[in-house]
This record gives structure tokens, C-alpha cells and sequence, in this order.
């Protein structure tokens, strides 16, 4: 029996999960990460933490497995898009006292950068949705170097997360085509994949070399090394054992969402990772181009198809601040999310609309999709004079509906634009709420397929590491590892009601965007 360990470093803990030659999870643990926020808007980590997170859910695996080391064939990381900065040895480069050296990817700093760099109209543009991010790397990188230039001329290395962790576990720098291409602009479907008359442009000329970014990257679920000695010893596993190239989390999740459906499928597919964020992943043969919808990335799940990729920046996220900031969410103690669920429920399932007068625009610290404003902001509409409890409830609602409609307006601009979807493939927490999965399949209209796995993301990647364990095969893994799962059906009958509220939450968006732009 050969064994695959799948890690997933994402926002707030590091998690490891092992998982036997036939998908079947035997163990799981987790370590909590911290988060410093030094400004609004800004989040950082630090690498020193988050290896030792790894390390000790590797090593708490393994114990509750009661499997040795040496038994676990290969491993595959993946973690949260944030920025690694580390000097030219390889240690950490430090951005302040606290001795962090991650801009985490929520991280709102480099908004002004990353409009220079959408300013350029340069190629790489064409591929983010004729905008970029400022939780992409470039962005990122150019506020380090206006802001920091003590810190951009000591700079050795700059990674995404899950790039820095397998060069932390095999000494090899060898970026992912996931990471690379997603977050750095980079164009694996041309030679060379760099364009320097962009970097030029945004005067980061000098990227390349400070950043010790390669010409080439590593295809997803290829081997890249074996862990060192030092590595090995510290994660609890041994030398030989293989390590896959790096993948961001919620691309992760969606190599497992499009194991579950057939090939003539994947383009009727949207894969949902849905937790503190959403990712809305679309995969298709050709390589379309959406509107404030990043890509197309070729290559960067599946072999031979191009990624359209939205996102909601706040969506778990936008509920946990709910619950932290209102007073009624207290009446729902101790497992707040799980009986406000039950509570809406009651009404929903009777047909009810739990508050009809209530509407949220969530996003509360920009849009990524589909109008990539990261000037936004959340808009809630409707409110009364109503005890604590009431309000809580009304606006917990509002809240979870304008979640699936957010995710409904993305599917809609891809569908403009090519796409025909059929089905949800919905992963991440979200999918373990009765609440939010009914409103998915009855906002879209679309059945969902719900996989019959705890932890679909380290899963995912485990299945990179199965595939770089067989030469690089990842059809052949994701097969062989892939889960049963269920369908969800959309109902008919809920189509009124949200199609009432998708129009009012429509409406809200085109007022708030028309609003005069001296008003914040």
C-alpha cells in the first residue's frame, strides 16, 4: 500500500491530511498560524511560523495514522496566494519588528500599484481580465519596491507560499506553472513567458533576478525533488520522499472538483472553492477571455486546458465579521453558524423569504469579480428598528443570499463570454452548510455535485503527489484517487424569490457604482 500526504497551509492554520492509493483519508490534523495586522488593510505572516505549523501537523498526522515516516511515498503542498520575501541565503526577510515575511493574499497595500500595472495594457493583461489584482505578486512587489527600498535592496528570493514551501522541503527553486502564471503574470504558452517590455514599463526591470524568478516552470503534478535530510527530519517523513510541485489552495480544490465529472463535462463545470473566500474555477479547451474574470491560465489544473478564474475576495469571511460585530449573534451560541442555518431554513424551506427587505452588497473590502473594483465596498439596505437578535438574523440572510449572488453575476459574465454551466462542483467549508449549499444550487439554477471527502483541498493535493510519484501523470491520479459524491438539486420552486432578490441586489450594484466618486 503506497501513502500520499497532502498539505494545505491556508489562512489562519497549516493542515496535513493522509490519504492511502485509493483516496481513502486516514488521518488529519492542523496547526493554527498567526496573523498580524499592522495597518487596516494590510496582513502578514511569517514563514518561520508557518513551517513550524507544517511541521507539527505533519508529525500529529502521522501518530494518528500510526504510520512511520518512511511509509508516506510523496507529498504535495499547497497554500493561500501570499507573498515569501527572504534574503539572498534563503532567510527570511523581515518587513517589520514582528518578524514577519509573508504579505498574506488578502493584503490591500499595493492597490495604487496594481493599477500602474493595469495601466500598461501590456500583454500579461490579457489574461487577468484586463485587470490586475493588488493580491497578485507584481503589484506586491513594486509597493516593495516605492515603499521599502531598504528591503527591495537586500531582497534574494520572492515566492508564492506554496513555491517557498517546496524549496524550504527539497532546496530546489523551482516555481509551479500554477502559482507562476495565476500571480506573477507569467505566460507559459509563449516563449519566452516573461514579458520584459511590461516589467520595463512598471520599472521593475531588475524583478527577475532580485526575485530569483526561473524561465521555466514545473507542470502541475510533476516531481520536483525529494525532501533534504533537514527537512525530512523535521517533518517527521524521510529523504526519498517525492515532493510535487506547488499548488495555490483553491486550485487544489478544484483538481479534485474535476475529478468528479466526466471529460465531455469539464467545460459545464464550475468548481466552487468556497471558505473565508471564493474561487470560482472554469476550465475549457479553448482560451476564452471574460471580463474582470482572471485568466486564462493554461495548464494550470488539468494538462491541455485554459483556467478562468473569479473570486470573491469576502464571502466566510463576510459572515465570521457578521457574527463578531452584532450583538444578536450571542442568541445563537454555541455553534452560531449552524443554528442561525437552521433557523433561516425554517422559513426557506416553507417558501418564505426569511427578510424579504434586506440586501447586502458584500463586498466589504473590494470586488475581484465580476467588476475587479477593489474600491468597493459593502452596501446593507433595508434596515429597522428591530431587537438585536432580529437584525442579526435579517442580515445574516442578506448576507448568505448576496454570497450565492455574487457567485451568480461571475457565472453570468463567464456565460457572456462562452461558458454554458450545468453543475457546481462545490468544495471548502461552505459546502458543510445546509444553508449555503441550497442557496448556491437555487441562486444559479445549477445542480450541485457534492464530493463524499472531509478534506477535498488536501486531497487535491495529494493527488499532485500521487501523480509526480508515477512520472507526472495526473489523469491517471486523479482517477485512481478520486472520491463518490452527491447531487444537490437546484428547485424550481425557489425561482421567484431569487430571482426578485438577484434583481434588487442587481440594482444596488449599478446605484452604488453610479454614486458620485467624491463619496466613499
Amino acid at each position: 500500500m503506497k501513502y500520499y500526504l497532502g498539505i494545505d497551509v491556508g489562512t489562519g492554520s497549516a493542515r496535513a491530511g493522509l490519504f492511502d492509493e485509493n483516496g481513502a483519508l486516514l488521518a488529519t490534523a492542523k496547526h493554527d498560524i498567526k496573523m498580524h495586522h499592522p495597518h487596516t488593510g494590510w496582513a502578514e505572516q511569517s514563514t518561520v511560523d508557518i513551517w513550524q505549523a507544517v511541521c507539527h501537523a505533519v508529525r500529529q498526522t502521522l501518530t494518528a495514522a500510526a504510520l512511520p515516516g518512511d511509509a508516506v511515498t510523496a507529498i504535495g503542498f499547497d497554500a493561500t496566494c501570499s507573498l515569501a520575501l527572504a534574503d539572498s541565503d534563503f532567510q527570511p526577510l523581515a518587513l517589520n519588528d514582528s518578524g514577519c515575511d509573508v504579505i498574506v493574499w488578502m493584503d490591500q497595500r499595493a492597490v495604487h500599484e496594481a493599477a500602474a500595472c493595469s495601466a500598461t495594457g501590456a500583454e500579461p493583461l490579457r489574461y487577468v481580465g484586463g485587470t490586475m489584482s493588488p493580491e497578485m505578486q507584481m503589484p506586491k512587489l513594486l509597493w516593495l519596491k516605492r515603499n521599502r527600498p531598504d528591503l527591495w535592496a537586500k531582497l534574494g528570493y520572492a515566492g508564492d507560499l506554496s513555491d517557498w514551501l517546496t524549496r524550504q522541503a527539497t532546496g530546489h527553486n523551482t516555481r509551479s506553472t500554477c502559482t507562476l502564471t495565476c500571480k506573477w503574470g507569467y505566460m507559459p504558452h509563449r516563449t519566452p513567458g516573461w514579458d520584459r517590455g511590461f516589467l520595463a514599463q512598471i520599472g521593475m526591470e531588475d524583478v527577475l533576478e532580485r526575485a530569483q524568478l526561473p524561465e521555466t516552470a514545473a507542470p502541475v503534478g510533476s516531481a520536483i525533488g525529494t525532501l533534504t535530510t533537514q527537512a525530512a527530519a523535521e517533518l517527521g517523513l524521510h529523504p526519498g520522499c517525492i515532493v510535487s510541485a506547488g499548488m495555490i489552495d483553491a486550485h487544489a480544490g478544484a483538481v479534485l472538483s474535476f475529478a468528479l465529472v466526466a471529460p465531455s463535462a469539464i467545460p459545464h463545470t464550475l468548481g466552487l472553492v468556497a471558505g473565508t473566500s471564493n474561487c470560482h474555477m472554469a476550465l475549457n479547451p479553448q482560451a476564452l477571455t471574460v471580463p474582470g474574470v482572471w485568466g486564462p491560465y493554461r495548464g494550470v489544473v488539468l494538462p491541455d486546458y485554459w483556467l478562468n478564474e473569479g473570486g470573491q475576495t469576502a464571502s466566510g469571511a463576510l459572515l465570521e465579521h457578521l457574527i463578531a460585530n452584532y450583538r444578536g449573534a450571542d442568541n445563537y451560541q454555541p455553534d452560531i453558524h449552524g443554528n442561525i442555518a437552521q433557523a433561516l431554513l425554517a422559513d426557506y424551506d416553507s417558501g418564505r423569504d426569511p427578510a424579504p427587505a434586506t440586501h447586502i452588497l458584500p463586498d466589504f473590502i473590494g470586488n475581484r469579480s465580476p467588476y475587479a473594483d477593489p474600491s468597493l465596498r459593502g452596501v446593507i439596505s433595508g434596515l429597522t428598528f428591530t431587537d438585536a437578535e432580529t437584525t442579526f438574523r435579517h442580515t445574516y440572510w442578506a448576507a448568505a443570499t448576496a454570497i450565492a449572488y455574487g457567485t451568480r453575476a461571475i457565472m453570468a459574465r463567464m456565460s457572456e463570454h462562452g461558458y454554458q454551466f450545468r453543475h457546481i462542483v462545490l468544495t471548502g467549508g461552505h459546502a458543510k452548510s445546509p444553508l449555503l449549499t441550497a442557496l448556491y444550487a437555487d441562486a444559479t439554477g445549477c445542480d450541485l455535485i457534492l464530493p463524499d471527502c472531509d478534506e477535498p483541498v488536501l486531497l487535491g493535493s495529494a493527488m499532485t503527489a500521487c501523480a509526480a510519484a508515477h512520472g507526472g501523470d495526473l489523469p491517471r491520479a486523479l482517477q485512481q484517487l478520486a472520491p463518490s459524491s452527491r447531487i444537490l438539486p437546484a428547485n424550481p420552486m425557489r425561482q421567484a424569490l431569487h430571482q426578485a432578490r438577484y434583481e434588487h441586489f442587481s440594482a444596488l450594484y449599478r446605484n452604488y457604482q453610479s454614486r458620485p466618486r467624491t463619496v466613499s
